[in-house]
């Protein structure tokens, strides 16, 4: 159980539209005592496994990170880097980069890339509930969409890992529509604080029923990429040669189990005028090369950056997904 001082801005999460939301208390994290020890100060001796999110105004690289979640199984802290600063996310930095602390996120792209860029904190031992999800379905022999991404509205309803609704995630988004810096807003409201602990709440024990699905081949698989995602848009210039080596392959597999190529991420640049080709009509050019070389493919899109491709997936489908892509872009 983590142990914490008081916080005088300590109190249950709101039960919200949804009555069968479970109760736990939250507390807000303006100063890193406020956190607790076992978190600041990871090691062997204290594992932890924590949900972990982060919320902020058009979130990436340069967008404002405001608020980080991180669920205990007792309790939700939410550490507000608009009152704390940097001060207080760097304190965040040995647990965020340790092997000792499994974070526990959906879809840690973004995230990661905010905590780059903004923090020099390179998220590292990540359990990515996206990635699992894939996986999971993989092993149940359930046919790929490569467009579909599962989002976190829909893994929460999916009954086998939550089985629960969560309607205020929409009313949310209107509220971003309106006010594009809502969680730029101070204090916290009690629209916000809900919000922000739905977001982490349900990790945990997502989490524990995921573990319990997945093959130990599916376990290495899901840590490659999870890594592979922390990295996606943190681009720099020495190939993330100061990040944490990737997970090798296990040597306790058994031998009759087939052991797929490891994953790699792959970084193309498409010059100027060229993304269009790249991407086709409605995303159609993407969507066949995904599906004919079994590969993930992300744009930075509006939030950059603009003018690269990440590639993910097996060795030999990457490189020939690169080939495909830069045809596209020799084409008058």
């Amino acid at each position: 159980m983590a142990s914490h001082p008081p916080n005088p801005t300590d109190g249950d999460v709101p039960a919200g539209n949804n009555s069968e939301l479970p109760s736990l208390p939250f507390h807000v994290v303006t100063k890193p005592g406020q956190l607790p020890v076992e978190f600041l100060e990871p090691s062997a001796a204290h594992k932890l496994v924590i949900g972990f999110d982060c919320e902020g105004v058009d979130l990436c690289r340069n967008g404002a990170l405001c608020i980080m979640q991180i669920a205990f199984p007792d309790a939700i802290y939410l550490v507000d880097a608009i009152e704390g600063g940097k001060e207080l996310i760097e304190a965040c930095k040995p647990a965020l980069e340790s092997e000792y602390v499994i974070k526990v996120i959906h879809d840690c792209k973004r995230d990661s890339e905010a905590l780059y860029f903004q923090f020099g904190i390179k998220l590292h031992n990540v359990m990515d509930t996206q990635i699992a999800y894939s996986l999971i379905e993989e092993q149940e022999g359930k046919k790929r969409a490569y467009d579909v991404y599962i989002s976190f509205v829909s893994l929460l309803a999916d009954p086998r890992y939550c089985g629960m609704p969560y309607p205020e995630k929409e009313e949310v988004r209107t509220l971003l529509r309106q006010d594009p810096n809502f969680w730029k807003n101070r204090p916290l409201s009690e629209m916000m604080i809900r919000a922000a602990t739905d977001d982490v709440r349900f990790l945990l024990n997502i989490h524990e029923k995921m573990m319990e699905k997945l093959s130990k081949v599916s376990l290495w698989r899901l840590a490659v990429r999870s890594e592979l995602y922390c990295r996606c848009f943190c681009i720099n210039d020495n190939q993330y040669a100061d990040w944490p080596p990737l997970p090798t392959v296990p040597d306790d597999f058994e031998a009759e189990v087939h052991v797929p190529e490891v994953d790699i991420l792959s970084l193309l640049d498409v010059p100027p005028g060229k993304m269009g080709r790249v991407i086709g009509r409605k995303g159609s050019s993407i969507m066949a090369v995904k599906e004919s070389c079994n590969v993930e493919i992300h744009i930075g899109g509006a939030k950059g950056p603009p003018d690269r491709v990440f590639i993910i997936g097996p060795v030999k489908e990457v490189r020939k997904a690169e080939a495909i892509l830069r045809g596209r872009m020799l084409e008058f």
